[in-house]
């Protein structure tokens, strides 16, 4: 834009007043033109998360009980948000482990946000070629069928994952 242009003739009338599609930073934000926010929802396949206290200390919080969070998900059949549609993935029992404290329990309110909104776990192609359920962006301490795939939740870990979940919208 030259010096001699006016910024308030650059838009097209169409544009005026909220008439158009939303701008780049509403997209981006999840704000519509209107003003209102939608609500940010991924593939994740259908399953439930339950959560209990367990009388367990965790390595790093030797002074808190754990949180247990349990995700079930059943065999179901991919759909069009999923990579192969109409194929099978075998359902999924998995457990992940926060500390029973304040910022566990930040996190865990944020982790069932994020849970509900269907962020937490995708399905994907495996190494086999099967198609399983895992871990979306945010990482999870995780157990599964008795094996430690993650270490063991650390202070950086909760604030990590509180950084990446606000990244997702989950506030």
């Amino acid at each position: 834009m030259g010096s001699n242009q006016s910024s308030d003739k650059l838009y097209c009338n169409r544009y005026l007043d909220g008439q158009g599609p939303p701008s780049l930073v509403e997209q981006a934000t999840g704000k519509n033109a209107n003003g209102t926010f939608g609500t940010l929802s991924g593939c994740q396949p259908d399953g439930q998360m339950t959560w209990e206290v367990i009388n367990r200390a965790l390595d790093e919080f030797p002074d808190d009980n754990t949180l247990k969070i349990n995700f079930s998900f059943l065999d179901g059949k991919q759909t069009e948000m999923h990579p192969h549609p109409g194929r099978n993935y075998a359902g999924e029992v998995l457990c992940a482990y926060l500390p029973d404290n304040r910022e566990g329990k930040k996190v865990l309110a944020l982790l069932e946000k994020a849970f509900n909104q269907k962020l937490l776990f995708i399905i994907a192609t495996n190494g086999n070629g099967e198609d399983v359920i895992t871990t979306n962006s945010i990482p999870l301490k995780i157990f599964s069928g008795g094996g430690n795939i993650w270490d063991n939740p650390d202070a950086d870990y909760l604030k990590t994952v509180k950084k990446l979940l606000n990244n997702n919208g989950i506030k």
